[in-house]
């Protein structure tokens, strides 16, 4: 009787020492569900027009700021997760909410007649710039008539006539002269094949040599002399000549300028007149016409009378008109030097302007210089200066990516340059890196005025932050993306506004309530957070693409909640097959995982795979044994360079808690082994540290483990039970391996307690746990662990220091002070055998 009492009263000190283990979950926290008649409408066709940044107030006031402060540097960065929908976001916000900026101006390349490697840049008001273009083609088309007409007149006819004619009556007076000296002197000037010539005349006829011989001597001799005398005087009239054409020529020309300007300057000054308030504008034009006067041959067509054109100037080849139409006449080549090239045109620009580059390059965006063969060499000129995104966005806004901003060679620095100086300099990349020697232009640059937004993922910005000391002057603002917004009443709604915006931006069939709810209970769903919604809005916006689909494809007119089920489970389907693989493994025991039973040192664990954007659960058989060493705890998985770091420091973690909890006072004399069975590839993460802990914990007290139950969660150094990801995948990954072999009733996942909040569980396990098949356990301590998995409390010290006997605590005490225990044993006995040897030792040496 009294060993039943001492029994009965030892049970009784056990239980009172147990706390309650924490009870299951009810089904309704393990999934948050949306009330369709929570949401304001009740298809999404009755929706307006809703921002895609709901719940962004950080990245809406950055991008406030940005496009709104005037000081130099402050472009923006906008950071945040592929996915988010960034571009169409800033875009939107650029349209309905950024100020125009002021200013906006066409810019036009024209040819700097003075040096033609340099062409001249000219600003316009917007729209002016195709119009000056117009402008300068009539006013070329109308002096190609103008100025042969003012040629072919009368006037012009008579004048030359006039300049020629005097110089044929200086040459024949000065000729006639120099024939009566000649004949005074019984000579004559002659005219030959070769020219002129000095030959003896008698009584009006010209001497032959034979009768030139017959003369006297002495009249010879004085012949001689004639002839050489007016030899020289012939030389001397025929040097002049040369003079005279060259007067004659002059004179032509300066008759050809007043002509060519009276033709000219009429059109030129009424063109002026328009552009009299742009005085760069009214310069070009002083020097077209300065350059109309030099290259007068330009405005006449190849073919042409001689009496049609000026004198003394060639024909010229033919060419199309500048405005692209078929001329009366071919045109010259050369009458592109007045084109004006219009890089930069304004006239159809309505409102904010933007523009999105998505190939960056150099070329693209700063601007080319292109080149075209002829001949077998490149040639350019001022008309083949196109313009860059930095152009086209000047006076708005350029957004850009920036990994490919980055990617591009040369790209990034020309950009810094161009906010720096505040201007855009059109560069060559193989001039800048010396790779070709052909002659480009030198295009003057044009002054820069624009908000340029770089998208990029974190990573990126911070590296830039770190490693290029210019990011910081140029790009002030940064604008950061919520990965994921509140999920409550009030954001609940405009999610769902959201939902409804992508869906029309889509153009997909309107959602109705309950289909909405869906998706949003699946952004919660993607977060991993019953209390949060997610931002990926690609990922919900092809979610919204599926569904539609498939409600398409049955002929209905609205997109209900099975349809998007369906689109959720397709996805799933089409991605799952390793998932499949591995519980078929576990199912045919390739993998070896228990489900029920009870062992020693042996607990399931809980991870986590990735592949691509799916990511699914898999239980994992976690083994530990002990026996006497020097306090040490092997990771296995570490050891082999299996594990990584953070893997390494829960192990860690969980040996100072059992040092600390179990032998504050004594050495801790164990030595114990972890290892993740059949694992052969790397093992990271801290989640399995409570499975660790656990599983040691079983070893050292002796007691089996229910293999029913699976175990994740992180724990410190205090024992506590700390918050881990992908709760969700790890309790289905748990749960289909106990659905295919059965579910009992006594299976169920542990988990920390502060996650909770994150549960958003499939429809079936939320359905198994309703009807009492499957229970998902939230634990806070090891001590709400190890009571679940062994069935035995774990015991809390009482006031005098001591764990209640029977516990799970005082097992593993009282097996670790054991432990101890016989390694001092040991200790003192090698310390004795020690001694004994060194005595006989001595002895011997003594008696030898």
């Amino acid at each position: 009787m009294v060993k039943k009492a001492n029994k009965a009263k030892a049970v009784k000190t056990l239980r009172a020492a147990m706390p309650s283990a924490p009870a299951p979950l009810s089904p309704d926290a393990l999934y948050r569900r949306c009330d369709p008649a929570s949401l304001s409408f009740s298809t999404t066709a009755e929706l307006g027009d809703t921002e895609l940044a709901v719940g962004q107030d950080r990245l809406l006031d950055a991008l406030d700021f940005g496009v709104h402060v005037g000081h130099d540097g402050f472009n923006i960065f906008v950071l945040g997760p592929s996915g988010s929908l960034k571009h169409a976001m800033v875009e939107e916000f650029l349209r309905k909410r950024a100020p125009a900026r002021a200013g906006s101006l066409d810019w036009c390349y024209v040819n700097n007649f003075d040096e033609e490697r340099k062409p001249r840049v000219l600003a316009l008001p917007a729209g002016r710039g195709t119009v000056l273009r117009r402008d300068m083609a009539r006013l070329i088309d109308e002096l190609r008539e103008a100025i042969p007409a003012a040629f072919e007149s009368e006037h012009y006819r008579n004048s030359v006539a006039e300049i020629h004619q005097e110089y044929e009556d200086r040459y024949r007076a000065a000729m006639e002269t120099l024939q009566q000296e000649a004949r005074s002197s019984s000579v004559s000037v002659v005219r030959t094949p070769h020219g002129f010539a000095i030959a003896p005349v008698r009584d009006g006829e010209l001497l032959d040599d034979e009768k030139f011989e017959k003369l006297p001597e002495e009249e010879r001799e004085q012949t001689r002399k004639a002839v050489a005398a007016m030899s020289d005087k012939l030389r001397q009239h025929l040097e002049t000549l040369p003079r005279w054409n060259k007067e004659r020529r002059e004179r032509i020309k300066d008759l050809n300028r007043r002509v060519t300007e009276l033709a000219a300057a009429p059109p030129i000054e009424q063109l002026k007149e328009a552009y009299r308030e742009l005085p760069d504008v009214a310069g070009y034009l002083d020097r077209v016409r300065e350059d109309v006067i030099e290259n007068i041959q330009f405005f006449f067509p190849a073919e042409r009378p001689a009496a049609a054109g000026p004198a003394g100037l060639p024909p010229e080849p033919g060419g199309p008109r500048l405005d692209g139409t078929e001329p009366a006449s071919p045109a010259h080549p050369a009458l592109g030097r007045y084109t004006v090239n219009v890089v930069v045109d304004h006239s159809g620009d309505g409102g904010v302007r933007i523009v999105y580059e998505q190939h960056p390059t150099l070329g693209n965006l700063v601007g080319r210089v292109e080149h075209a063969a002829h001949f077998g060499a490149l040639v350019t000129n001022f008309t083949m200066i196109r313009p860059g995104a930095l152009h086209r966005a000047n006076g708005g806004y350029l957004i850009l990516d920036a990994e490919r901003v980055l990617a591009e060679p040369l790209a990034w620095p020309a950009l810094k340059r161009a906010l720096f100086g505040r201007e855009i300099r059109i560069e060559s990349p193989g001039q800048s890196l010396s790779l070709v020697s052909t002659v480009s232009l030198e295009p003057q640059p044009i002054p820069l005025d624009a908000k340029v937004i770089l998208i990029g993922e974190r990573l990126i910005y911070y590296l830039l932050c770190e490693l290029d000391p210019d990011f910081a002057d140029l790009f002030k603002v940064a604008a950061d993306l919520e990965n994921r917004i509140d999920r409550d009443p009030s954001s609940t709604d405009r999610y769902g506004r959201l939902i409804g915006a992508l869906a029309k931006r889509e153009g997909l069939l309107p959602f109705k309530a309950d289909a909405v709810a869906r998706v949003i209970e699946h952004g919660a769903r993607m977060i991993g957070d019953a209390e949060k919604l997610t931002t990926q809005l690609r990922d919900v916006a092809d979610l919204l693409c599926e569904a539609s689909f498939r409600a398409e494809r049955e002929s209905a007119e609205t997109v209900e909640r099975r349809h998007v089920q369906q689109a959720i489970e397709a996805q799933i389907r089409r991605v799952d097959r390793l998932r499949e693989e591995f519980q078929e493994e576990i199912e045919r025991n390739d993998l070896l995982i228990d489900t029920d039973g009870a062992k020693i040192g042996q607990i399931n664990g809980l991870s986590v795979f990735g592949l691509g954007s799916f990511h699914f659960g898999q239980p994992t058989r976690i083994t530990a044994n002990v026996r006497i060493g020097d306090g040490q705890v092997v990771d296995i998985e570490r050891e082999i360079e299996l594990g990584g770091a953070i893997h390494s420091k829960g192990v860690l973690i969980l040996s100072a808690y059992l040092g600390s909890r179990y032998a504050a006072e004594t050495p801790l004399s164990v030595h114990a082994s972890l290892v993740f069975e059949q694992s052969y590839g790397g093992v990271e993460g801290d989640s399995a540290s409570v499975a660790e802990t656990c599983a040691l914990l079983s070893s050292l007290a002796d007691l089996p483990i229910k293999q029913s139950l699976a175990v994740t969660g992180s724990v410190n150094q205090h024992g506590q039970v700390q918050v881990i990801g992908g709760v969700n995948e790890k309790i289905e990954g748990f749960f289909d391996t106990c659905a295919r072999r059965g579910l009992t009733g006594e299976q169920g996942v542990l988990i920390p307690k502060d996650n909770v909040k994150h549960l958003m569980l499939r429809e079936d396990i939320v359905q198994a746990a309703r009807d009492g098949l499957f229970h998902i356990y939230p634990i806070a301590t090891i001590d709400d662990a190890i009571t679940l998995l062994t069935g035995v409390p774990a015991g809390q010290r009482n006031a005098r220091g001591k764990f209640p006997v029977g516990t799970v605590n005082y097992r593993v005490e009282h097996r670790l002070q054991e432990l101890a225990a016989k390694r001092e044993q040991m200790s003192q006995e090698i310390l004795r055998k020690a001694r004994r040897t060194k005595a006989k030792s001595k002895s011997k040496t003594e008696e030898e």
